[in-house]
């Protein structure tokens, strides 16, 4: 499993990880955005009376409200990424990269405006009667290319597993487990079938969900965040200052903290900040596609507003939380996962210069360390070799042996090239943290104090199961696009076992079959879109001709 897992891998590493894949994605938003004379900020105010339904028609065709198809497309951006991926952008490339991610999503907002603008222009009625679009019908419909069209719509399928489905139930299971204890499978099993009974019903019953349970989980969640701001209101100055005044220099080794460049920042950034708000993938058209309107540039207006609330909104309060608290620099105890530990064949304190400069020249890839082989003599929990253990891109402190017992274990551990599969035994110690552990850690220090990450737990586990619901929407439209509609209800069946069996097994493949899934979707959308993008000026001009026409009091952008 390990080497079909490496494989993919270094497919995705080319594919969906390389720095060229940013640039496309980013240098796309941005010729968008000068090409429409930056429309994420002159249309902004608009975008909102429209999602408040003051243009609504009752001849408009959908089986959505506005506001109904923005929630059910923010269900499936607003997931872990912003609870545990803005985490993860810090932990690897400091604060700065937080003010890469907004960039990102201002970039992003544009990008979305016209994805959404292209696909709900020629969108179809199912044999259903139901409303389906998203970009494999721009990609049939006006550019002729149904083998396009039909990779973009088989990736989607393969990414609402990979994406929507078996990690959200993974982390919502580990989340569940470890704040209450309950095993993993009966998570997966009570949410499957809460999962399929809101699933079966198809759109119109999604966006019921997802009209309450996305305002919902966000107000929850920002009241959450807020308190922990608040509570560190006078190191919110300097967290400010950390993230936008070390932007082209990166940030220097601090606390446990090893250092990052401004290229490393810069590409976490941009990275976590496009994989959360989704723009360019071409997922969030599917839904949008849904919605009521006469013409298709108003549903583009409103896809606007994702990015914003999802990336500017909701990311940056998390960032925000983590600087300010102080727990992103800061080592906590926690028990080790192999894959991210080593061990080195030397001792190192990351308290002495020379050290710790020869740790961060390792950790932005400009030197080398010796790894470990052999075997670690191991005396009730306590390493005797002179060596150092690695983990989470720190070095590690109080380090324990236990036996799966919880036992602390006396014997020998075999190490080869600074790894080890550890054989059952479990490492302990004081390390930094990443990801949704790290959020907690700073929940944890907010007025609601160890009730803290409850918090983040059930945020968690609400941001997770709406963005499955919203990627079996995406991939049972892409069955009906290949297949017809008749087949969505194998795909809903195997989607909702697939998230059962998901809650207690390893995804790593998943995950990483996902990212490779995801840049299939994302390149034929931005070359469709680029293709297009001079109907994209024409149908934006027409729709202010009509608009003027018809609302001749309106004095918006005249």
């Amino acid at each position: 499993m390990n080497a079909v897992n490496d494989f993919l891998a270094l497919i995705d590493s080319y594919i969906g990880g390389g720095t060229w894949f940013v640039f496309l994605l980013l240098g796309t938003g941005l010729f968008f955005t000068i090409y429409l004379k930056f429309p994420q900020f002159r249309y902004f105010k608009h975008a909102l009376r429209i999602v408040s339904g003051k243009y609504d028609k009752d001849t408009d065709k959908g089986d959505a409200t506005h506001f109904q198809a923005l929630a059910t497309a923010l269900s499936g951006t607003v997931g872990t990424g912003n609870i545990a991926g803005v985490a993860l952008a810090i932990h690897l490339g400091g604060p700065p990269a937080l003010f890469w991610m907004i960039i990102t999503a201002l970039l992003g907002m544009t990008t979305k405006f016209v994805e959404v603008t292209l696909s709900h222009k020629y969108r179809e009625i199912a044999a259903d009667g139901s409303i389906s679009g998203g970009p494999m019908y721009y990609m049939k419909n006006r550019l002729n290319m149904k083998w396009l069209a039909g990779i973009f719509a088989f990736a989607t399928i393969i990414s609402s597993f990979g994406t929507g489905n078996m990690p959200q139930i993974n982390s919502i299971s580990n989340s569940v487990y470890s704040t209450f204890g309950i095993t993993h499978w009966v998570t997966g099993a009570v949410l499957s079938v809460l999962l399929g009974i809101v699933i079966i019903g198809g759109i119109k019953r999604i966006v019921k969900v997802t009209d309450k349970l996305v305002p919902g989980m966000a107000f929850v969640y920002i009241i959450g965040v807020l308190a922990v701001i608040f509570y560190n209101i006078d190191n919110v100055i300097p967290s400010l200052e950390q993230m936008f005044l070390h932007v082209f220099t990166g940030t220097a080794a601090t606390g446990g903290f090893l250092g990052a460049t401004f290229a490393f920042a810069f590409n976490r950034g941009v990275n976590r900040g496009l994989f959360s708000n989704e723009a360019g993938q071409g997922s969030a058209p599917i839904a949008h596609a849904a919605a009521k309107a006469h013409e298709p540039v108003s549903e583009g207006m409103v896809a606007i507003l994702e990015p914003f609330i999802d990336t500017i909104l909701i990311c940056s309060l998390t960032g925000l939380a983590l600087v300010s608290s102080g727990v992103w620099n800061e080592k906590h105890d926690n028990t080790f996962q192999m894959a991210s530990m080593k061990v080195f064949d030397k001792v190192y304190d990351d308290s002495n210069k020379v050290d710790s400069d020869k740790l961060h020249n390792f950790v932005i890839g400009e030197e080398t360390i010796g790894y470990f082989d052999g075997n670690l003599n191991v005396v009730d929990g306590e390493i005797q070799n002179p060596v150092s253990v690695w983990h989470n891109r720190s070095i590690a402190e109080n380090v324990k042996v236990y036996t799966a017992e919880n036992v602390t274990y006396t014997g020998e551990v075999m190490v080869k090239n600074g790894e080890t599969s550890a054989n059952g035994l479990i490492f302990e110690g004081s390390s930094l943290l990443s990801s949704a552990p790290l959020t907690i850690e700073a929940f944890k220090r907010s007025y609601f104090g160890i009730y803290g990450e409850y918090i983040v737990t059930i945020g968690l586990l609400l941001f997770a199961f709406s963005t499955a619901i919203a990627w079996s929407y995406y991939g049972g439209r892409s069955v009906t696009y290949l297949w017809g509609v008749k087949y969505v209800v194998y795909y809903r069946i195997l989607y909702v076992a697939g998230f059962f069996f998901a809650s207690f097994m390893d995804t790593t493949i998943v995950w990483t079959f996902s990212g490779i899934a995801i840049a299939m979707m994302t390149l034929p959308n931005l070359f469709g879109i680029l293709m297009l993008r001079k109907e994209m000026k024409s149908t934006v001009n027409q729709y202010w001709v009509d608009f003027h026409e018809n609302n001749p009091k309106d004095k918006v952008l005249k």
